[in-house]
């Protein structure tokens, strides 16, 4: 009896190994046109205020605004029920708690916070701007690149909102 070898081995199974080279090849070259396209899309307008309010969003879904003007990217501001100064600190500590999340910019009624996604490091801008005289703060969270961000976005504001509720600073 003939003793085993890798090689005898391989060569059996040579249709079987094809085919798991061209398998291979297809996971590799799907994976990466998925990153490509991601990193080449259209770059959001960028943190910051624009007039009166937060930066309008994109065109494409990877963004939410409370100031944004069409259902796809709208969302509700945060509310708030206490003195406006208590809820912007308690809202400065809930962002900061936020997963993978540094504060960039923290200046006199705007905040803007960075947000890194756990698997490829994408950049996320969580922006919000104190409205004290109507006690809300508008709020915008968007993704720098890509097109699509699987709800990332309205998730991170909705559970923000909902930390702040249990913190009793939400109506």
């Amino acid at each position: 009896m003939e003793k085993p070898t890798c090689r005898t081995f391989f060569s059996s199974r040579g249709t079987d190994m094809q085919s798991l080279r061209h398998f291979c090849l297809f996971v590799i070259i799907l994976c990466c046109t998925l990153v490509s396209a991601s990193c080449a899309a259209e770059k959001s307008a960028g943190p910051g205020l624009s007039g009166a309010g937060l930066k309008a969003c994109p065109d494409s879904p990877n963004c939410v605004s409370s100031d944004a003007q069409d259902e796809q990217h709208l969302i509700a501001p945060l509310r708030f029920s206490i003195p406006a100064a208590e809820a912007w600190q308690i809202l400065k500590e809930q962002v900061a708690k936020l997963p993978r999340t540094v504060v960039v910019t923290d200046k006199s009624g705007y905040l803007h916070a960075e947000s890194r996604s756990a698997v490829f490091g994408f950049v996320d801008d969580l922006e919000f701007s104190l409205q004290a005289e109507q006690k809300l703060i508008a709020v915008r969270s968007a993704a720098r690149t890509g097109y699509y961000d699987f709800g990332a976005n309205r998730r991170r504001v909705e559970e923000l909102r909902a930390a702040l509720l249990q913190r009793g600073v939400a109506p």
